[in-house]
């Protein structure tokens, strides 16, 4: 069940739920606005042949007030807002509709896991055929959260904890290489 937006406002209130900086225009009936920060990732197209799970992706970095995504691109982007999620608390971002109706579409991988502390890294695609400039400070996402049943027995402290910055893809540094035979 998604929390409304006066639980939400007594979470930020009591420390319960960290979301900094926050104003009462970003919160919603049922979310939190983010908005979009300045520091920005691209894929080093030229420095690799092919994507793997094993082998570290690489990217440019681009700081600015605004970035042009080009049709059919993809970069990653972050929030302004530095999250503190409860142990018994997860969050989806979601795209605002106002951007998907332009051909924005936002992602994070959609689970902020309980016990989440750090800025959020945003997958950004161009779908439409015409560039998109996105501006440093516009709300772009919305966070819904939801109440688990009880606090996570262990709390996320996975290779994103604590990323104060865009981050790229670390998935070359997972260890669940497991073989199945069928």
């Amino acid at each position: 069940m998604a929390i409304s937006d006066s639980t939400l406002r007594e979470m930020l209130r009591t420390g319960e739920l960290v979301v900094d900086p926050i104003d009462e225009q970003s919160i919603q009936p049922a979310s939190i606005d983010c908005r979009l920060a300045d520091h920005f990732l691209i894929l080093e197209e030229n420095q690799m042949e092919v994507l793997t799970l094993d082998s570290e992706v690489h990217y440019r970095e681009v700081i600015g007030d605004s970035i042009i995504i080009p049709p059919h691109s993809f970069l990653l982007g972050t929030t302004q807002e530095y999250l503190e999620i409860p142990n018994d608390i997860t969050a989806f971002v979601e795209g605002r509709s106002s951007i998907g109706r332009m051909g924005l579409f936002i992602q994070n991988a959609g689970l902020i896991d309980a016990g989440f502390k750090g800025r959020i890294t945003l997958e950004l695609f161009n779908a439409s055929s015409i560039p998109i400039k996105l501006e440093a400070g516009k709300r772009i996402c919305q966070l819904v959260f939801t109440r688990m049943d009880k606090c996570a027995e262990n709390p996320y402290q996975g290779k994103y904890q604590g990323q104060g910055k865009t981050v790229g893809s670390r998935i070359h540094k997972d260890v669940d290489k497991v073989k199945v035979n069928l």
